[in-house]
């Protein structure tokens, strides 16, 4: 029996067994079994996370324990925020956790100014990974939005 997927860097779906499943993940295969996985918030920031380990690869190697290891922190904190307040949670606690996850995205923005300044990021690189983390902070402040008006109804 096949479990339909949807692949977040491509925006296809597709149906793939339980064998296949386990390695799809590594494609950027995400299952609709878990309510995270459902939220476009969740999907961009997981494509931020990959984009950011790939170019802090290029970083100096004095900045791993500094500046590359704690823009590659931030960027899995927001992801992990969203998995973690979606993961059964009231309105508010789901909010805070989304709220935690703007913060996140915020010190990235800062990181990557930095970089920038410092001349470890080519301009071009600069502004595709800024374009990302606007698409992230927009569609998180959306459900953090949607969420509080959810809540305010209740």
């Amino acid at each position: 029996m096949g479990r339909e997927v949807y692949y977040s860097n491509t925006g296809d779906k597709g149906t793939v067994s339980r064998e296949q499943l386990a390695v799809s993940s590594k494609q950027g295969a995400v299952s609709s079994k878990k309510p995270h996985r459902n939220f476009t918030a969740w999907q961009k920031a997981m494509d931020s996370v990959v984009a950011i380990y790939h170019t802090t690869r290029n970083f100096p190697k004095e900045e791993i324990y500094g500046l590359t290891s704690q823009l590659r922190r931030a960027a899995v904190s927001v992801p992990s925020n969203i998995a973690e307040g979606a993961a059964d949670r009231t309105v508010q606690q789901f909010s805070n956790f989304l709220s935690n996850a703007i913060g996140s995205l915020n010190e990235i923005e800062t990181r990557l100014d930095l970089a920038l300044r410092l001349g470890y990021l080519e301009k071009n690189d600069y502004h595709r990974l800024h374009g990302m983390l606007d698409e992230c902070l927009a569609l998180t402040y959306g459900l953090r939005k949607s969420l509080r008006d959810k809540g305010s109804k209740q």
